[in-house]
């Protein structure tokens, strides 16, 4: 517990002797800086992505999977007869909460993005609309559609089966492809790190042999080391997280008119989860950059 306590002190303020070691600027250290500042920024994207899709499927899930739709496809003169006793049958079948027939209004309202807002209702043949909304237990979809098939022959029952079950398998697939791209990008970052490592012990390999002379332990060096492309990458992915951050403040909010490419932003509790990216980056700088540095000082032995 002491040598944690001791490494941890260490690694926070470090050793000026040590930090020697390290070149303070350069290439090294740009490239790890430019590297987490990147990684960090796309990973807020995925993490967006994410949590979005999450909210999409539960969304359509929850919300489509107790509405259900009913079309009266009959000659004019005969709809209000048989939209009457569509109703009446629907107010006798278990598990439906409610069920009304849309107005004209309404249906031409759900038209509009297509045929315009001047649509005469009159001069297609649209089919009457009937909202039936389920209650938690849901109701017998195959005994309804036998009690309309044989009272209402103009009747057809839609219980959003068919679509529905693709469109949220799309939005948990999109949530994985998210996070996929988040370990990604973590993965990167190690690659990255380690890259810059090496080339910096490489460069620097005159100045260990001497330090090793001195006295000075591979494990004192390797702190040095660690301490530095750690810090690097912490700083460097504040810098990309408070500009995702901030790029993701100016997206479009979520509306229930708006379409499938709104919302994508955080929501409540989510905007700090962001905040975790930096910690990440920098432990997993820790443990690239220790892994380079003890099997290059092994190399330099």
């Amino acid at each position: 517990m002491r040598v944690t306590r001791i490494a941890l002190k260490r690694l926070v303020l470090g050793d000026k002797q040590a930090d020697r070691v390290v070149p303070p600027s350069g290439f090294t250290a740009q490239l790890t800086i430019f590297a987490a500042a990147a990684m960090a920024f796309l990973a807020v994207f995925a993490m967006a992505l994410s949590l979005a899709s999450g909210r999409l499927a539960a969304r359509w899930g929850d919300e489509l999977a107790r509405s259900s739709t009913i079309r009266i496809v009959a000659p004019l003169d005969q709809r209000p007869v048989q939209t009457e006793a569509a109703l009446r049958i629907l107010e006798t079948t278990a598990g439906v909460a409610y069920a009304r027939a849309l107005d004209d209004a309404e249906q031409q309202a759900l038209l509009a993005p297509w045929f315009g807002a001047e649509l005469d209702l009159q001069a297609l043949p649209v089919p009457q609309l009937i909202e039936v909304i389920e209650e938690d237990s849901g109701f017998d979809a195959a005994g309804l559609r036998l009690r309309l098939a044989a009272e209402v022959p103009g009747a057809v029952l839609d219980d959003h089966s068919r679509w529905r079950a693709p469109l949220v398998a799309a939005a948990n697939r999109l949530r994985l492809l998210g996070w996929i791209s988040a370990v990604l990008l973590g993965a990167s970052v190690a690659v990255m790190v380690t890259l810059a490592a090496n080339t910096a012990l490489a460069a620097n390999a005159q100045v260990i042999a001497v330090l090793r002379l001195v006295g000075a332990t591979d494990r004192y060096i390797a702190q040095a080391f660690i301490r530095r492309f750690t810090l690097r990458a912490f700083g460097g992915a504040i810098i990309g997280t408070v500009l995702a951050m901030g790029a993701v403040s100016l997206l479009p909010k979520a509306s229930d008119t708006a379409g499938f490419l709104t919302g994508l932003g955080f929501q409540g509790w989510h905007w700090f989860l962001p905040f975790l990216i930096p910690l990440l980056s920098a432990f997993v700088a820790f443990v690239a950059t220790g892994t380079a540095a003890n099997r290059a000082l092994k190399r330099l032995a």
